[in-house]
């Protein structure tokens, strides 16, 4: 069992940045494909960005350019830094988890709770 606990949520101004972080329980993180998903309000679950065990990254289309996501083995935690903030960023970030594999998909196994990102216009 995985478990996961994002942090870095908040309220931000159109065109900030903020830094999300995930970290992990388990001994096996490098073992590890992890991923961010969001759920705006009134919209189903949304892919945002993934790496892969190997370090590969994957990209949504609508955060391509603007949001980069990163790992840290050392510390059993996966970031997204997120730049160029827009009012449709607002949602609910959550943290996802399942042993690596290949072919990637967006098919997670372990959820966090979330964080909420709040973008002003």
């Amino acid at each position: 069992q995985v478990q996961l606990v994002e942090s870095g949520g908040g309220l931000v101004q159109a065109g900030g940045s903020l830094r999300l972080s995930c970290a992990t329980s388990g001994r096996a993180f490098s073992s590890y494909d992890m991923g961010w998903f969001r759920q705006g309000p009134g919209k189903e679950r949304e892919f945002v960005a993934g790496i892969n065990w190997r370090g590969n990254t994957y990209y949504g289309d609508s955060v391509k350019g603007r949001f980069t996501i990163s790992r840290d083995n050392t510390k059993n935690t996966v970031y997204l830094q997120m730049n160029s903030l827009q009012p449709e960023d607002t949602a609910v970030y959550h943290c996802a988890a399942r042993l690596g594999r290949e072919p990637f998909t967006t098919a997670y196994d372990y959820w966090g709770q979330g964080t909420q990102v709040t973008v002003s216009s």
